[in-house]
């Protein structure tokens, strides 16, 4: 039997398309995207030891096309800072072996 963050992983190492949160919530039946994220943290460190590595598609506005920059949580921003929009399309996440 897999931990939930093990599924996360395995998932996010099948799917062809970068997944958000809240995808990874429907697709596993997870309540909460926090605890999602929470785990992508985790997971971020835990993969590397597979020579893998979390990719991240970072938020961007939906108004302004502000892109966010990754930062070391993989929580999704509440507020654009350039146009304080909170049309924020979240950011995405895939797992794939690092090139050598």
């Amino acid at each position: 039997m897999q931990t939930r963050r093990e599924t996360i992983a395995e998932l996010l190492e099948k799917t062809e398309y970068p997944m958000t949160a809240e995808e990874i919530c429907e697709r596993l039946d997870i309540k909460k995207r926090s605890i999602v994220y929470e785990d992508l943290d985790h997971i971020s460190k835990s993969v590397k030891r597979d020579n893998k590595e979390l990719l991240i598609r970072p938020a961007s506005c939906g108004k302004c096309q502000f892109v966010f920059k990754v930062g070391k949580t993989a929580k999704a921003p509440s507020k654009c800072p350039k146009c304080r929009s909170q049309w924020i399309l979240a950011p995405a996440f895939l797992i794939r072996s690092k090139k050598k």
